[in-house]
C-alpha cells in the first residue's frame, strides 16, 4: 500500500503541524473547563492555565491565518462548546464571573485598586488608545475588580457591558483598532458605570 502524503513542501509540513497544535489546545481548554465546572481544580490553578491556552490559541491562531474556530471544530468533528465560549470571551471563567481576585467585599483597597482600573481606562481612551492590544487587558482588569465588589448589586448593568466589550475585543487582531465611534460608545460606558459606581459605592458608606 502506497504512503498516502499529506505535505510535499515544508510550509506545507508546517500548516499541518499548528493545524495539530491548534487541535490540541482547544481540546486542553475543553476539558479544563469541564474539570472547573466539576471543581476538579482549583480557581487559581485555573485561571493560569486557562489564561495560558487562550494566549496559544490565538498564537497558533494567527499561524493558521486565523480560521473561524467554529468552522474548525466543525471540520474535525470536535465536541468542545465550552472551549468555544471560553475563546469566544477571551478571559477566564474566574474573570467573566468574578472568582479570580483575591481581594472581595467592601474594602479600602478593593475600592481603590477599581477607582484605579476605571480612571486608567478612561485616561488610555481619552488619549486615544484604541488598539485592541492596550484595551483588552484594560478592561479585563476592570472587569475582574467589578466583579470582585460585593457590595455592587446584582443588576449592574456595567458588568455585562464589559464583558460584551471583551468579546468584540477578542474578535478582533491585536493590532486592530476601535474606530472613533466605538472609541467614544465604549468611553461613554465607562464613565457611565464609574458614575454609577460612585454613587452605589456612597450609598453604603
Amino acid at each position: 500500500m502506497d504512503e498516502i502524503k499529506l505535505y510535499n513542501t515544508s510550509a506545507e509540513r508546517e500548516v499541518y503541524e499548528n493545524k495539530a497544535a491548534l487541535y490540541a489546545i482547544v481540546m486542553s481548554l475543553e476539558h479544563l473547563e469541564r474539570a472547573f465546572a466539576h471543581d476538579s481544580i482549583s480557581a487559581t490553578e485555573y485561571t493560569a492555565e486557562c489564561n495560558k491556552l487562550l494566549l496559544q490559541c490565538k498564537t497558533v491562531s494567527q499561524m493558521v491565518n486565523n480560521p473561524d474556530l467554529t468552522k474548525f471544530t466543525q471540520q474535525y468533528r470536535l465536541s468542545c462548546s465550552a472551549a468555544l465560549r471560553r475563546l469566544e470571551v477571551g478571559v477566564p471563567s474566574t474573570i467573566e464571573h468574578g472568582t479570580a481576585s483575591g481581594l472581595t467585599g467592601n474594602n479600602a483597597k478593593l475600592v481603590a485598586k477599581t477607582v484605579q482600573d476605571f480612571i486608567t481606562t478612561m485616561d488610555a481612551l481619552s488619549m486615544n488608545m484604541t488598539s485592541v492590544d492596550k484595551l483588552h487587558p484594560l478592561l479585563t482588569d476592570l472587569l475582574q475588580s467589578v466583579n470582585a465588589a460585593s457590595f455592587l448589586p446584582p443588576d449592574y448593568r456595567w458588568k455585562a457591558s464589559f464583558r460584551d466589550w471583551l468579546i468584540r475585543l477578542n474578535k478582533m487582531k491585536a493590532s486592530d483598532e476601535l474606530d472613533e465611534e466605538q472609541a467614544r460608545q465604549l468611553l461613554f460606558e465607562v464613565e457611565q458605570a464609574y458614575s454609577d459606581f460612585k454613587n452605589i459605592l456612597e450609598s453604603h458608606e
